[in-house]
């Protein structure tokens, strides 16, 4: 019987990194994972440990591999965006990449794909009518330059001749995690409302679609590059805080939360909830990709469920 592909996941314990497991599972695939600290195996997944800032890796984690799927990278989200934050968030993954491609020529592996996360955020923190394809060039702003950076190093890979793609991604729906997880409480209990302007555009994607997008990443030889993941339905804050308000059965009934609020308490971070651009996913739907959510409100009564 010949033997199952091994799929190296950095991330791989993450909310995106659960689901894409059990789905690579599904496929047939064997999976290993990088941690930071050691786990126990299990009969269906194999952990290996690195150390990003000590530069260290266990070789066999690589050795074993066929394809890697980094997910790895400090939040975005996760914290104000002070000077020492920002430079957390480029190095994390820029220095997990160069350690990932030194690990690669050490052991002189070539891999049969690399596929690493990006995010839509190349485009930058930017509200306007224009629609956002492959091709644009990354914007200036903060979120711009993270996302040229982080496919900036995935490209080291790329020229070792390793087929790489890119998986630029929209805001993740799903149960239990990703970015409906703070709004859940507020609107759940009736206080649902629109931020800023509310015509910021919020390029979305489920989360079983994007697990799907990384398998089919994987099993279509012809993909390379960037792709957008997520639903190019030129969605609204407005109209998604309407929908998850309809989700938990009431009308949107207060005033927008005023943008000052959130550059008071979340400073430039602010960005990420009140600015946001139109993206095109004509480029994944062009491999005979298929999105099973693309109605924003089944997506949430989905996840929300």
């Amino acid at each position: 019987m010949k033997n199952k592909k091994n799929i190296l996941l950095t991330g791989g314990t993450g909310f995106i990194g659960n689901h894409l497991t059990n789905l690579l599972l599904d496929e047939g695939f064997s999976v290993s994972i990088l941690t930071r600290s050691k786990r126990k195996n299990t009969r269906e997944v194999t952990y290996y440990t690195w150390d990003v800032q000590k530069k260290e890796i266990e070789n066999e984690a690589i050795l074993r591999a066929d394809y890697i799927i980094h997910l790895a990278g400090t939040s975005i989200a996760g914290a104000r965006w002070t000077e020492k934050r920002k430079k957390e968030i480029v190095a994390s993954r820029e220095d997990s990449l160069q350690l990932l491609y030194n690990s690669l020529q050490k052991n002189n592996k070539i891999l049969d794909g690399f596929i690493s996360a990006s995010a839509v955020g190349i485009y930058g923190a930017y509200t306007s009518e224009q629609i956002c394809h492959e091709e644009n060039p990354p914007a200036t702003d903060f979120l711009g330059q993270v996302c040229e950076k982080w496919e900036a190093a995935a490209d080291t890979i790329a020229a070792m001749g390793v087929r790489t793609v890119k998986i630029r991604t929209g805001l993740v729906l799903g149960k239990d995690g990703g970015f409906l997880k703070p709004l859940t409480p507020v609107f759940k209990y009736g206080f649902g409302a629109a931020l800023g302007s509310g015509k910021q555009y919020m390029p979305w994607i489920h989360l079983e679609d994007l697990s799907r997008i990384y398998v089919h990443a994987i099993k279509t030889n012809t993909m390379s590059g960037p792709y957008n993941a997520a639903v190019g339905d030129s969605n609204t804050n407005t109209n998604f805080s309407k929908k998850m308000c309809a989700v938990y059965g009431y009308k949107m009934w207060l005033p927008n939360v005023p943008a000052f609020i959130l550059k008071l308490a979340l400073g430039e971070m602010s960005d990420l909830l009140l600015k946001g651009q139109r993206v095109s996913s004509q480029k994944i739907e062009n491999t005979d990709f298929i999105f099973r959510y693309k109605s924003i409100e089944e997506a949430l009564r989905d996840s929300l469920s």
